[in-house]
C-alpha cells in the first residue's frame, strides 16, 4: 500500500480576489512510508494574508518533517503535530509583531500526516479534510466557525448556513493569539482511498458528491484537483481555491 502513496495539489486565485492567500505544501518522504499535507487559507490586509499562510505551511512542514520516524506511536506523533501547529502559530505571530504592515494577519491550517496507514489530520479554521473511497465520502473536520457553533447548538441547518451572513467569520486561526488549540482526527487509511484537503473556496462552491465524482469517476486522477477548481470558478469563484489530494 504504502508503495503507490501519491499527492496533488493546486491552487487559484478565483475570480474576484485580487490575490491569492491560499498556499499548500506537500512532502512524500523517501522512507516511501510517510506523507505531509497542509493547506493554508490567509487572512489580512494587502498581502499579509498570503504571507501568513505561506509561512504557516512551511514552518508546519518543516516542523514535522524534523521529527517524523518511523514507527512511532500514535502518541508521540500527536504531541509531534501539536508542537508543529504551535510552531506555526508563534513564526505568524512573530512575524506579525516585527511587521506592522501585517499586524492582524493570520490562517487556518488543515493538514494530513501520514505514517503507514495512519494518518493525523490537524485542523485550525474552516479548511476541511475529507476522506473518499469506493464506499463514498465522509468529512472529517469540523469547522472553527460561528455557524458551525450555530449547527451544533440546533440554532441553524446547514441549508441555512450556506447563506448566513457570518459563514465566513472563524473562530479559531493560526497566527492571531500567541497560543492556539488544534482539533486532531486519527483515520486508518486503506489501499486506494484518498484524503482531500481543501480551503472554503472549494467547500463553499462545489459539493461533496461532487468531489466524490470527480476523484473517483470524472476522469484521470492527477486532474481531479483542476476540474475541481473549475466547478468552483464556474460558480462565481468567489474565493481562493486550494485542493490537494492524497491516495493511499
Amino acid at each position: 500500500m504504502v508503495a503507490a502513496m501519491r499527492a496533488w495539489g493546486k491552487t487559484d486565485i478565483g475570480l474576484v480576489r485580487r490575490e491569492n492567500q491560499d498556499a499548500f505544501c506537500v512532502d512524500l518522504m523517501q522512507d516511501e512510508e510517510t506523507a505531509i499535507c497542509v493547506v493554508c487559507d490567509g487572512m489580512g490586509g494587502a498581502n499579509a494574508g498570503g504571507v501568513a499562510s505561506i509561512i504557516a505551511a512551511r514552518a508546519f512542514s518543516d516542523a514535522v518533517r524534523d521529527g517524523v520516524s518511523q514507527g512511532m506511536s500514535r502518541a508521540v506523533l500527536e504531541n509531534l503535530v501539536r508542537t508543529a501547529v504551535s510552531r506555526a502559530n508563534e513564526e505568524v505571530w512573530r512575524h506579525a509583531e516585527g511587521n506592522p504592515e501585517c499586524e492582524g494577519m493570520g490562517t487556518t491550517l488543515v493538514a494530513a500526516i501520514v505514517c503507514g496507514d495512519l494518518a493525523a489530520i490537524a485542523n485550525v479554521g474552516d479548511s476541511r479534510a475529507y476522506l473518499i473511497g469506493e464506499s463514498g465520502i465522509q468529512r472529517i473536520t469540523r469547522d472553527h466557525s460561528i455557524v458551525e457553533d450555530l449547527i451544533t447548538s440546533g440554532s441553524l441547518t446547514r441549508e441555512q448556513a450556506r447563506t448566513h451572513p457570518e459563514k465566513n467569520i472563524i473562530t479559531r486561526a493560526l497566527g492571531t493569539p500567541p497560543d492556539v488549540e488544534c482539533d486532531i482526527y486519527w483515520q486508518k487509511l486503506r489501499q486506494g482511498e484518498l484524503l482531500l484537503l481543501c480551503s472554503d473556496g472549494l467547500s463553499n462552491m462545489v459539493e461533496e458528491q461532487e468531489m466524490l465524482y470527480e476523484t473517483m469517476h470524472g476522469g484521470d486522477r492527477e486532474d481531479a484537483c483542476r476540474r475541481l477548481i473549475d466547478i468552483a470558478n464556474s460558480r462565481g469563484g468567489r474565493d481562493n481555491i486550494t485542493v490537494l489530494l492524497y491516495e493511499a
